[in-house]
This record gives C-alpha cells, structure tokens and sequence, in this order.
C-alpha cells in the first residue's frame, strides 16, 4: 500500500494540489500497479476533500474504488460521514496501539477505546464502508506494554476489520526488533492480515520491511522516494526491489515504470532525489572508476543483478579523477567518436585534470574537451551568441533581446518572460520557430553555487533537455547564475545542430 498521497505529503514543506494528486494515484494505481493507495486524512481541509473527491470519480470509473483509501479517526461518525461523502468506500482508522498513547492523549482505558471502535464499525458496516486499523504507536506498545498490544488484538480481530496495520511510528526499531514483534503478531493470531508502516528515523525502514516480510507480515506500506513525517517512510523502489530479489515475492508491480514515478514526485515534491539513492538516484547506475568501467568491458565484472534496464534507466560511465581510458572510451562509443591511442591519452588526461580541479564532466562535454586538447574540429561550433542584453526593472517582467549567428547567418529578438533566463529562451525559440527548426525541451535546472557565501564564486547550472526521444545534459560555467545557464544552453545548441547535420548527410 502506497501513501505518498498521505503519509508523503506529511512531508515538511510539501504540498500536492488536486491535479498532482489525480496524476500521483493514477501512475501509482495504472502503471505502477501498486495494489492500493492511501490519500489522504479525513477531516483536514477543505482542498484535500475535493482531492479525494477527483480520485475517486476516477477510480470509480476505472475500477480502482476499493483500492483507493483514506486515514480516519475515532470519532463517531465525522471521519465516516468525510469518507463517504468524499466517494471513497475504505477507511484507515487510527487507533492507539501503546498503552502511553492511549492514556497520554485520548486519557481513556483499554475497554472505554475498544467500546468506541467497536460502535464505529457498525456504523462503517451499515453505511458500506470497509476498515482496516492502524495501532499507532504499535512499536512502542510491543516495547513497553504489549499486554495492552494484545488485549486490543484479542477484543477486535473477530471483528469486521479487514486489514491490522502495524506502524513504527516513531521509527525506533531495529531489524531484530521488528522480526521479533512481527513474528510475535503472525503467530499469535495467523488468520489475521497484517500490514507493517516504517518510518526511517535510524535509517532502519527498508531493513524492517525485510524484517517484517521475513516474519510473515503479508502488506507493506511505502512512499515513492521515501517521503514522510521526520525522516520518510521505507521508499517504494527500494522495498519493490527488496521484494523480487532477496525475498522473491510475488507481486504484479511493474519496476520499468518506478524511474516515471519518483521523477514525477521529485519535481511535484520540490524534494530533489539524492545522487546516490539507491535504484533511482542519478549515480545508481554509474560506474566511476577507471578499474570498474575496464572490467565491465572485458566481462560485465561489475554488474549486479540491478540491471539499469529493469527501472527505464541506463548504464554510465562518470568522467573524472578515477576515470581511466576505459570510461572515456565507454563515453566516445555512446557518442560515435573514435580517437586515436595518442589522442585517448592526451584527452583523458584533460578529464582527470578536471575531476582534480572539482569540475564535473558529463559525456557531452567530450567534445569540446576533445576539440580543446587536439585543437581539432570534432565540434563544429555552427552556432555562436553574438550579444545579448537583459533588462530587470522591479514591477515589470524581464526582457531579453538576443543576436544569434547559425550557420553564418545573424538573426536578432527581443521577448519578455517571468525571469531573465525565460526571456532569453523566448527570444531563443522565437528564433528558431520563424526558421522552422525543431528544438529541444528544458526538462530541468540545477544550479550549484560553492558554500562560503562568496559572491564572485563560481556557478554551475547543470540543464536536462529532451531532443528527440533523448534525455542529455549540459554545464555551464560562470560567475553570473544566468550567464552559467546561458553557456549550458549554447552548448545544448551546438551538439543538435552536429547531430542533425550528421542526419541531413
């Protein structure tokens, strides 16, 4: 079960509106395949109710409605009566599942907190509405009161509840811990369907899920990319490739879609995938050493059983100070340049004089670092900015009107847009639109500036473009954030003019 929608947006900071959350459960539920998703909280807003609302109009159509759930309350009929108005037919009720809870913050007894749910789930039963429950706390119920853990059990699992969901609410077990309590649970009651909810505060919340699928435990809740209260919950990617590798458990989610999902969250989110996130993060499937890049090229030495090509990705080769020929000549390969034995040595002893220096190299840099080395013309640089100027007056949208040479020709346009960069690509495009040629697609935009506050630092803007079909970026490097982006975008320019003039011959 999947509650990017809930748990996720619990997130400091983030916030999904109605159409990101529509986009979010459909990828999750058609393509993704997870086998249910949990939404949103009953009771929280008035935008999140017309959320579940446009969720569930779509799920009902497309045969989703009882895979589509909402967290509730013990609260008489409030949370019923916000899920059954809102169109959805599951509810999460939140129980206490440790004894602390229970007196800390409802000040009840065990019997007075079984009495209200059990008068809840009548009403859930007369108006069609199935439950699962969550034992909040649980962990730390089975820590320091699970006579208390079991009492609730007992007195609620011959009952019309469906699911028993187990939550490490705080994120305080360990591995052991959790095969020990969740094993304690299976056995105790093997009829019941259990869920265990992770959270990562030790960075435990994958190793748990382990944990807990290896105790029995028959559901698993997850975020893409780990989203959550504190720390985040255990991420869809990694749990899914826990699941069919080490544990080898059937399930009909499909891996090639998790890359669209979690890059579909990150820009939704504003929360960036880290580098070296595990399946997704840019550098999972990137070799960086010399020595490893050799030995995939003499015998696939340093693969492993995550392929790239299971989760949409592909496999590269970083350019750097442990770069040796070997990823260099991976690189060239990808982008058709063949160089001599000479030539290789002097080009990729450039690359690790750059790494030396904190440069990053992409593969799209090859060619003007070849053309910079063997003062040659393996880039030819058919397109040049002449002259720009960029004009910010506070109260008006900024304007850029831009010179441009291609091919020899001199073209010039002026355009406004909601930044100095936006108007420079809206001159840009202007451009190429009056001369018919095809462009690519800004599909994101890094900037890195050195900590130190220093104002004359230099700035790295890292683009991502989309040019038919294929996903490349470029750098740029300059102490102007914009400057640095304009740079990257020449660049971007230059290397599908090449290409498309390698096409026309």
């Amino acid at each position: 079960m999947d509650t990017t929608l809930r748990d996720g947006e619990q997130t400091t900071g983030v916030s999904f509106n109605e159409a990101e959350k529509l986009a979010i459960a459909r990828i999750l539920l058609e393509e993704v395949k997870v086998n249910r998703i949990e939404v949103a909280s009953a009771r929280v807003s008035e935008g999140e109710f017309r959320s579940v609302r446009k969720i569930t109009e779509w799920a009902e159509k497309n045969g989703y409605l009882n895979q589509v759930e909402v967290l509730g309350f013990v609260d008489g009929e409030a949370s019923l009566n916000w899920v059954q108005e809102a169109g959805a037919k599951v509810l999460n009720l939140l129980t206490k599942g440790s004894l602390k809870h229970l007196k800390g913050q409802l000040k009840k007894t065990p019997a007075e907190h079984i009495n209200d749910i059990k008068a809840l789930l009548a009403k859930a039963n007369r108006m069609g509405i199935t439950v699962n429950l969550y034992l909040e706390d649980w962990s730390n119920g089975m820590l320091h009161s699970p006579e208390y853990v079991f009492y609730l059990m007992d007195h609620l699992c011959q009952t019309s509840i469906k699911r028993f969901m187990l939550p490490d609410t705080l994120g305080i077990l360990n591995p052991l811990q959790t095969k020990e309590f969740c094993s304690a649970m299976v056995k105790r009651y093997p009829e019941v369907h259990f869920d265990f909810h992770a959270h990562n505060d030790y960075d435990f919340a994958v190793a748990n899920v382990f944990a807990a699928a290896s105790a029995g435990i028959q559901g698993i809740h997850t975020t893409v990319n780990g989203l959550g209260e504190r720390a985040g919950n255990a991420p869809l990617s990694s749990v899914l490739g826990v699941i069919n590798d080490h544990l080898e458990g059937v399930n009909n989610l499909d891996e090639s879609k998790l890359t669209h999902i979690c890059r579909m969250v990150e820009t939704f989110s504003g929360i960036r995938i880290p580098a070296n996130k595990p399946l997704t993060g840019e550098n999972v499937f990137t070799q960086c050493s010399g020595v490893h890049a050799d030995g995939d090229n003499k015998d696939n030495l340093y693969f492993n059983n995550l392929m790239p090509e299971r989760f949409g990705r592909v496999r590269k080769y970083a350019l750097g100070k442990t770069s040796g020929k070997a990823n260099v000549l991976k690189n060239l390969e990808e982008l058709g340049i063949e160089l001599t034995t000479e030539e290789m040595k002097k080009v990729t002893k450039r690359v690790i004089e750059l790494g030396d220096k904190k440069t990053t190299v992409t593969a799209e840099d090859l060619p003007y670092i070849i053309s910079d080395v063997l003062r040659s013309a393996s880039i030819g640089e058919h397109i040049k900015v002449k002259n720009y100027s960029l004009s910010l007056t506070q109260g008006l949208k900024p304007v850029a009107t831009l010179s441009i040479r291609i091919n020899k020709e001199l073209y010039q346009e002026t355009a406004i847009g909601d930044g100095q960069y936006d108007a420079f690509m809206k001159a840009l495009w202007k451009i190429y639109e009056k001369l018919g040629k095809p462009h690519p697609r800004l599909v994101d935009y890094m900037v890195s500036i050195p900590p130190g506050g220093k104002t004359d630092a230099l700035v790295e803007a890292v683009i991502s473009w989309i040019y038919k079909g294929n996903k490349f970026k470029t750098r740029g490097l300059d102490a102007d954030q914009t400057e640095a982006a304009i740079k990257a975008t020449v660049k971007m320019l230059n290397l599908i003019e090449n290409e498309d003039l390698k096409f026309k011959q």
